[in-house]
């Protein structure tokens, strides 16, 4: 059986990180814009893949709050589709899956 306490711990720690992670591509993405166009156009470049780690980040955040709201309604570490059991060596890799192995694929 799934360690719910630790489980919450692991999400709230990843939440942290991912918020942290955000926070400095907002920063960072606030301080391009050289007069220079070959150093914008690397910029820009750059650009574009720190929002896309910034779109991840929030998806990953949006799983997580949905995990923790399965926590807090008890039904953490059931499948949402077909209500089995997770498996613990799933969680361990995807601790916000709302879903078993088998309804995954």
């Amino acid at each position: 059986m799934t360690d719910i306490a630790a489980r919450r711990d692991q999400i709230k720690q990843r939440q942290l990180e991912l918020m942290a992670r955000a926070t400095f591509i907002d920063q960072e993405l606030g301080t391009h814009g050289s007069p220079d166009w070959e150093d914008n156009a690397t910029e820009h470049e750059d650009d574009e893949t720190l929002e896309a780690l910034g779109h991840a980040a929030q998806r990953e955040l949006q799983m997580l709050d949905a995990a923790m709201k399965r926590i807090e309604a008890d039904e953490y570490g059931f499948c949402v589709k077909c209500g089995t059991e997770i498996s613990e060596e799933r969680l361990d890799l995807l601790p916000a899956t709302p879903f078993c192995r088998n309804c995954a694929q």
